[in-house]
């Protein structure tokens, strides 16, 4: 089993840039396909991003294209996202993930994105 740590949200000003990390533990990190997802307040999961185990093949959602980057670290067991000008409509829980659908997520990291 999966233990995922999200990390590295924040309040930041829209145009601005994050950098989330999920650590993970407890299985062979660089078998697996990993994903990050976010859920706006009131809105359900939404799969924004996708990263292959060998780290060099990766999805976007239209919404974060050309924004978001998805990147992993297999010997340090690490999934990044880089997030670059950010909008207010980024705003929500951040969470990675074993699948698109969210299974194996962590407590999330929390991105607000206001001036």
């Amino acid at each position: 089993q999966v233990q995922l740590v999200e990390s590295g949200g924040g309040l930041v000003q829209p145009g601005g840039s994050l950098r989330l990390s999920c650590a993970a533990s407890g299985v062979t990190f660089r078998w697996y396909r990993m994903y990050w997802v976010r859920q706006a307040p009131g809105k359900g999961l939404e799969w924004i991003s996708s990263i292959n185990s060998a780290g060099d093949g990766t999805n976007y959602a239209d919404s974060v294209k050309g924004r978001f980057t998805i990147s992993r670290d297999n010997v340090k067991k690490t999934l990044y996202l880089q997030m670059n000008s950010l909008k207010p409509e980024d705003t929500a829980l951040y969470y990675c993930a074993t699948n698109e659908n969210g299974d194996g997520r962590g407590q999330g990291t929390q991105v607000t994105v206001s001036s």
